[in-house]
């Protein structure tokens, strides 16, 4: 019955961010079909930041009407959005209207919109109902947002999104008569990138991710109604109670006790249980939240906004495949450290500070390699390429592991730390994506190099 759970609710959190994920993975499909083109990334991150009202209302009806909102109903109407939206996702994306005297994907941007608003008030809606199953759970649900990512990268490795082929740009241009408009020449002109058709359609697509989402809401109403979840949630209820009268009792035979048998010097223990702050249990200190709350921002803000705006510049300079792999093996590092953090929760303050210390110097290294591209360091040699996959991967690694540590510790500080969490998480990833947006796509300092052609030019 406990596995029963884990796999509930490792199902649950991979609804989480899979419509949103899917649709980033997509992209090298749905760009050439659509007037927006490329700017549809740029669109998209807008979206996702205007969506923010959802964990917004959330987070202030807890803050000004703390215990009035009960998540459950708010669960079942933005996973049932996100069925529905995916669904009609399949058959509209290609759809467009006229606007202000041109053709737009009104039908695609629009249900993007709604996609993001569920993906972002998930943050602030599915931790807080954690809160009803087992401390254990909370890790497993980590896991299953982590595979949010993976589930659609893998979907789309099969699907054979974005695999480039490298031609003679001259034999390329005998056989089709023309230069293809999927097609770039690199700046030698001697080689010629073309995208190779997809083995299934952006339609079957979007159709899995709907898929994926009624899985999600399969799983959220068996984590609430299934009788083994049921048991499960009423031991967890019997235990936290035990332990709070045991706590209880204590607290009262020491307050019964006569004045002779009281210790003349006070245990460390006592000064321990003091409250040391208004937040949660008051375990925590005010300056050890701020540092958690901190961290928390922080990392979010490098793992879903700042780098992975900048993935394919600091990759595609030593070639397509170094590019795919840092992609896949980065997906694949966030759940091992899900798992990694199951079986080791290390609640340290100052590990979470060394190890987001770590995280962010691989992030400094592939951030600075992206802004060298399209000529960043040992761009010609095997060990470069080795290096910014390993840059990846142990990035996602550390601050993955972060993450979840600190969503353990806040699960311990009670209900409204878990919302707080999932508006910081949410509040990070903006500040990240404001910030890099004007560097990426209106000043354009980043340069991206050629997947077929990593001779250095500039």
């Amino acid at each position: 019955m406990t596995l029963l759970t884990h796999v509930l609710a490792c199902l649950f959190g991979m609804g989480s961010w899979v419509a949103i994920n899917g649709i980033w993975v997509e992209l090298p499909l749905i760009v050439p079909e659509i007037p927006e083109g490329w700017y549809l990334p740029s669109y998209l991150t807008v979206l996702i930041q205007m969506a923010n009202v959802g964990p917004l209302f959330v987070t202030l009806m807890h803050r000004f009407r703390p215990g009035k909102l009960d998540e459950r109903p708010v669960i079942y109407s933005i996973v049932g959005l996100g069925v529905v939206a995916t669904f009609l996702l399949a058959f509209f994306w290609k759809h467009t209207v006229p606007l202000a005297g041109a053709m737009h994907s009104v039908p695609l941007l629009v249900l993007c919109f709604l996609l993001s608003v569920v993906d972002c008030t998930s943050s602030v809606t599915f931790l807080p109902f954690m809160m009803r199953l087992g401390p254990q759970y909370l890790t497993t649900y980590f896991v299953g947002e982590g595979v949010s990512g993976l589930v659609p990268a893998v979907v789309a490795l099969v699907q054979g999104v974005g695999v480039v082929h490298c031609r003679n740009a001259t034999v390329a241009s005998l056989a089709n008569g023309t230069l293809g408009i999927n097609s770039t020449v690199g700046a030698s002109g001697e080689l010629q990138a073309q995208y190779q058709p997809a083995n299934f359609s952006a339609q079957v697509f979007f159709l899995f991710l709907s898929a994926m989402m009624v899985v999600c809401l399969a799983a959220f109403v068996l984590l609430n109604h299934h009788p083994a979840v049921a048991r499960e949630r009423k031991r967890e209820h019997y235990f936290n109670r035990g332990q709070a009268e045991e706590k209880s009792d204590q607290a009262l035979s020491l307050s019964h006790r006569p004045q002779e048998e009281k210790p003349m010097i006070s245990s460390p223990d006592g000064h321990r249980r003091a409250r040391r702050s208004s937040f949660g249990t008051g375990f925590y200190s005010g300056p050890e939240v701020t540092f958690i709350f901190v961290v928390l921002a922080w990392v979010n803000a490098l793992t879903n906004a700042v780098l992975p705006s900048v993935q394919s510049y600091s990759c595609l300079p030593y070639g397509n495949q170094a590019y795919h792999l840092a992609a896949t093996m980065a997906a694949v590092a966030n759940p091992v450290a899900c798992f990694i953090a199951m079986f080791l929760p290390l609640r340290s303050l100052v590990l979470i500070g060394l190890l987001t210390i770590v995280g962010t110097g691989f992030g400094t290294y592939i951030m600075a390699m992206a802004a060298l591209s399209p000529c960043p360091l040992l761009v010609h040699s095997a060990s470069g390429t080795a290096l910014i996959v390993i840059a990846w991967v142990l990035f996602v690694l550390t601050l993955s592991y972060v993450k979840v540590i600190i969503g353990v510790i806040l699960r311990d500080e009670g209900h409204s730390a878990l919302v707080w969490c999932g508006a910081v998480v949410q509040l990070g990833s903006m500040l990240g994506a404001l910030s890099m947006f004007p560097l990426v796509s209106v000043y354009g300092l980043f340069k991206s190099g050629d997947p077929c052609n990593t001779m250095c030019t500039k």
